[in-house]
């Protein structure tokens, strides 16, 4: 018995120690299981307030091609939506369509690419660099089904450049920069031309006759259908060709606009008309299958619009491929139930790189993991009203494009004022060749970089831009203006159109007092092998400028074995802080007897109210709209002055303005703010030490579509390194071949005046 009732002792305390145990155990998992729950529901939470995202963007489109901008162009469609929505007036975009795009996707200046220089031509080995990632990209990893429909032109020479290769699950267009709008047809100069429409990673054939805006809108459209908007957030780029050249469109959208003279513009408006009504249907879808009630739809041109082909930029000066107003004032709007603030017009300084982060970050995406963005998360902007974070931009720096004049260097010791004139200090560039333009092994770009003549650094970086820049003593703290055989020319009439015809466009001010920009604080490149590769550890945050060590000599650089690395500097995307004050340092100050920046290139800068230009920025006419049914010549120079169109500012090469109060740039102050001048050059050196180099490689005759079944397609296997067999920039030519001249045939001009004039008066018959 004894035996039996230790037995049972042993059992009762063995079970109540079971127990005990499970008990203690109990909390411990329902605290997981709830750890669990609460994840899952806060990512289910997220998922959900994931909006789709519709981005359409137009090709060629000017600031007076849309409705609410000139009642001429009927756009109902785009009316209405940027009426209920926002109106950005004074959006930036680049002044041709690659470097748009790029900037687009990638989220960076194209100083940070390697594509300073023009387009991506179809026989060219170049699209943006395999290292860097996208938006689709960073939108994808966000849990978001990513489609492209429309125009690429960012380069196919390999299938790793390719849309479905970049960040899209499909995509559905064309490769090159123009396309005949029925039959695809895509040239790259007489005798090459081939088939451009592609289904993914393979050529859609078949599609000849079908006008191109029509299908772009019906593939949008089935992408919108197939698709679960409950299960998956989505977002679907509409890169559409239209209003690009050629001005094909179906006759009956001419019919409305029968009125107008001018057969361009006739055919232009016309295919702007196509493009509303484009929008109407895939907004139409988005509500039908329903996407509207949590979608962000953002509408955005390329670049401003080409006047000898229909486009008009009017009032703003310059057109298409220039870095004046009219070439890089956009034309946008964000339409979205989930806005704040809606049916207003935001004035608010935002660039084309800002959609990356801002979408990034809508999408609840880490925009930390995208290192060195030039744009900036705008969306309290956008939608709240809130002041934006973008005090400035860079519109370009591209040391292939020279201006024509011997010496062009602005010295920090310049006398503008008194009117007086001296010679440069600057280096002359040298002369482009016709075939190779190779680097030189002390210079990563065009511009030079000297230290005061004191204790020389141990080593020579090959990669830093060499520009002379030496402390400027504190007495001096207003610099004078002082030009080189740059006589003033004579000042363009700006009383003729009062800027009443410009407060239309008018940005809002960021105020005179954010003007005052921070001096550049140079850093040495770190020494590469790559042609496409910025420097390391440098900083664009004004929060944290990058410092000098010492002020006699640069930190010795150190060797990077990477190929077109991105630099090291942080996001500045993640800084909104104002503009520090240039006379804060004077040590770190240029020193009056050297000059600031190489004038002569061409560049462009916008710092708060004011906007910079260097070199030869372009064709800088004010183009009045259309109305004669052809553009003779009394009518396009209407806005110029007698001496201005025999000369055309063939001296200057430096303008400065105040967007704020002269939208239009009529009123050139660089002669008397010369203080102003001189901080913007400093901004732009500043900027020349982050730029990676240009990368333009010659044509490859391999890409020739004969070879390839008729067809535009990527020519070079992925195994193959093309970027390594160019260490130089190359000027366009065909196999190194140097172009005859052509005899003078007075006849021969006269035969085609007349060939153009039968033209003229035929098309007048439409």
């Amino acid at each position: 018995m004894q035996a039996a009732a230790a037995a049972l002792t042993a059992l009762s305390v063995f079970f109540s120690l079971g127990c005990l145990s499970a008990h203690r155990s109990k909390p411990n998992q329902m605290q997981r299981r709830n750890g669990r729950n609460a994840r899952s529901d806060e990512a289910a939470a997220r998922k959900k307030n994931q909006p789709h995202i519709l981005f359409i963007l137009t090709d060629d489109q000017g600031f007076n091609d849309i409705g609410y901008h000139n009642p001429t162009i009927k756009t109902p469609t785009l009316d209405k939506l940027a009426a209920e929505g926002v109106k950005l007036e004074n959006y930036y975009v680049q002044p041709i369509c690659t470097p748009s795009r790029s900037q687009l996707i990638t989220g960076r200046y194209q100083i940070h690419t390697g594509l300073q220089h023009s387009i991506i031509r179809p026989s060219q080995p170049s699209c943006l660099p395999s290292h860097m990632d996208t938006l689709p990209e960073r939108l994808r990893q966000a849990g978001y089904s990513t489609h492209m429909v429309g125009k690429w032109h960012l380069g196919f020479y390999r299938k790793a450049c390719l849309p479905t290769r970049k960040g899209f699950d499909t995509f559905f267009g064309s490769l090159t920069g123009s396309v005949d709008y029925y039959s695809y047809g895509s040239c790259d100069g007489p005798g090459l031309c081939g088939y451009d429409l592609h289904n993914d990673e393979g050529v859609a054939w078949g599609q000849e006759g079908k006008y191109s805006t029509t299908l772009f809108t019906q593939r949008a459209r089935k992408i919108l259908e197939s698709h679960d908007p409950a299960g998956k957030p989505l977002f679907l780029l509409l890169s559409l060709q239209a209003v690009h050249t050629p001005l094909q469109t179906p006759k009956s959208y001419i019919y409305p606009y029968r009125d107008m003279a001018n057969v361009a513009r006739r055919k232009f408006a016309a295919m702007v008309s196509t493009v509303d009504e484009a929008v109407r249907n895939v907004t139409y879808a988005l509500r039908k299958y329903g996407y509207y009630r949590n979608s962000v739809i953002i509408y955005s041109t390329d670049n401003g619009a080409q006047p000898f082909t229909g486009g008009s930029n009017w009032p703003l000066r310059g057109r298409k491929g220039t870095y004046w107003e009219g070439g890089v004032r956009g034309v946008a709007f964000v339409h979205s139930p989930l806005l704040r603030r809606r049916r207003r017009v935001s004035k608010a300084l935002l660039h084309i790189t800002d959609w990356f982060p801002t979408l990034v970050g809508l999408a609840g995406g880490n925009i930390s993991q995208s290192r060195g963005l030039d744009g900036f998360d705008v969306w309290p902007t956008i939608s709240e009203g809130a002041e934006s974070p973008r005090q400035e931009i860079l519109h370009n720096i591209d040391p292939l494009h020279k201006a024509p004049v011997q010496s062009a260097s602005w010295d920090a010791d310049t006398k503008a004022a008194s009117g007086s004139q001296s010679k440069g200090h600057g280096p002359p560039f040298k002369k482009l060749k016709k075939k190779i333009l190779r680097q030189q092994p002390k210079q990563k770009s065009a511009f030079k970089l000297k230290t005061p003549k004191k204790p020389k650094p141990q080593h020579k970086s090959k990669s830093l831009p060499k520009m002379k820049l030496k402390p400027l003593p504190k007495s001096k703290l207003k610099p004078k203006l002082k030009t080189k055989v740059h006589p003033q020319t004579q000042r363009l009439s700006y009383l003729r159109a009062p800027l009443k015809s410009c407060s239309s466009g008018a940005p809002s001010a960021s105020g005179m007092s954010r003007t005052k920009s921070p001096k550049p604080q140079i850093q040495p490149r770190l020494k590469s092998k790559s042609r496409r590769t910025a420097p390391q550890n440098q900083n664009l945050s004004w929060s944290r400028p990058p410092q000098i060590k010492s002020k006699t000599h640069l930190k010795s650089p150190s060797k990077s074995k990477s190929r077109r690395t991105l630099s090291q500097h942080q996001n500045v995307s993640q800084s909104g802080t104002p503009l520090p004050n240039s006379h804060a340092e004077p040590q770190k100050r240029l020193q009056s007897s050297q000059p600031v920046w190489d004038t002569s290139v061409q560049a462009a800068i916008r710092v708060g109210d004011w906007k910079l230009l260097t070199g030869d920025p372009g064709h800088g006419d004010w183009v009045p709209p259309q109305v004669l049914p052809t553009l003779s010549g009394p009518w396009w120079n209407l806005e110029r002055t007698v001496s201005s169109f025999h000369k055309p500012s063939a001296h200057k090469n430096v303008w400065l303005f105040n967007i704020t109060a002269d939208p239009c740039e009529r009123r050139d102050l660089a002669d008397q703010r010369p203080d102003v001048v001189q901080q913007l050059l400093a901004r732009l050196a500043y900027y020349n030490q982050t730029a990676v180099q240009v990368y333009f490689p010659p044509d490859d005759p391999r890409a020739n579509p004969s070879r390839h079944g008729g067809a535009w397609v990527p020519w070079v296997d992925e195994d193959e390194d093309e970027e390594e067999k160019y260490h130089g920039v190359y000027k366009k030519g065909r196999n190194g071949k140097k172009k005859k001249k052509k005899k003078k045939c007075r006849l021969c001009k006269l035969q085609s005046f007349f060939l153009k004039l039968n033209t003229r008066m035929m098309s007048n018959r439409i």
